[in-house]
């Protein structure tokens, strides 16, 4: 079970990163979510590599951090849509996804490491 949803999770950041390619920056997308794509991909073929769970882990974090006043005004706002157009017309409207983009991307890497610590503990 547990390789199926590695493997799942892995498409679905194949497919995350696939859709950055007509965004205004790319390349650092496509990195950030291939990235998290090829750790699930390797722990869904037994080789986990933590060091890198953890490297990815780490700058999706401190990129997150660099959004979270932006993330903070959004929801002073009164959390205004953020899916109303795929156009992000209003600058806090692009960051907030990032954010949130960042936060995905860290919360599937924390749940790598917690699930292959658990899987060591058996």
């Amino acid at each position: 079970m547990r390789t199926f949803i590695y493997w799942t999770l892995a498409v679905v950041f194949v497919l995350f990163a696939l859709v950055q390619y007509n965004d205004p920056d790319p390349l650092q997308w496509i990195l950030l979510y291939g990235g998290v794509a090829v750790l699930y991909s390797l722990a869904a073929r037994g080789r986990v590599y933590r060091q890198g769970v953890w490297l990815w882990l780490l700058a999706a974090l401190v990129w997150a951090a660099t959004l979270l006043p932006a993330f903070l005004a959004w929801i002073d706002m009164g959390e205004p849509s953020i899916v109303e157009s795929m156009k992000a017309e209003k600058p806090w409207v692009e960051l907030t996804r990032e954010f949130l983009g960042l936060t995905l991307a860290a919360l599937a890497c924390a749940g790598l490491l917690w699930n292959t610590r658990l899987k060591s503990n058996q």
